[in-house]
């Protein structure tokens, strides 16, 4: 919609996830276990990146931000086991490249397509928006109702 640049959007992105990846590493490295212990959403999912470290030291750093659900805490448990800092650096500055082009490029052209398809896209934009944000608040409401209908049936 040109609000923003390609480039720009791409280097955003390219800074963000090596500055957060940099810093779960260092967190991992130096608070591993205490954290891990206080999240236990995290503790299966660490098991399961301890278990590809093993196998796919390398495709794992340089491909982590591809995988949905070990994205966040990957960096994290890759801290927690004795992969050196510059080797970890590297690889995180490679697959961040990598991921930064491919989202960037893909959300680029993904935008064009749908201007194509709805013609000038820029007409309906507060339409979108109010209707967005009407399904959200709809889908919230009904799910706070069924939280609460649930937990009055457990109370009895």
């Amino acid at each position: 919609m040109g609000y923003l640049s390609i480039g720009w959007v791409i280097i955003c992105g390219f800074l963000g996830t090596v500055i957060g990846d940099q810093l779960y590493f260092f967190l991992g490295r130096r608070h591993g276990s205490r954290m891990l212990s206080r999240r236990p959403a995290w503790q299966a999912r660490s098991e399961r990146v301890f278990k590809i470290i093993q196998r796919h030291q390398s495709l794992l750093i340089l491909g982590f931000r591809f995988l949905y659900g070990l994205r966040t805490v990957t960096p994290f448990a890759i801290g927690m086991r004795n992969i050196p800092y510059l080797r970890f650096a590297a690889l995180n500055l490679i697959g961040a490249a990598l991921w930064a082009v491919v989202v960037g490029l893909a959300g680029f052209y993904f935008g064009r397509g749908e201007e194509a398809l709805l013609g000038e896209i820029k007409h309906y934009e507060v339409e979108v928006m109010v209707t967005v944000v009407t399904v959200g608040v709809l889908i919230l409401g009904v799910f706070i109702y069924r939280s609460n209908a649930a937990e009055r049936r457990r109370l009895g």
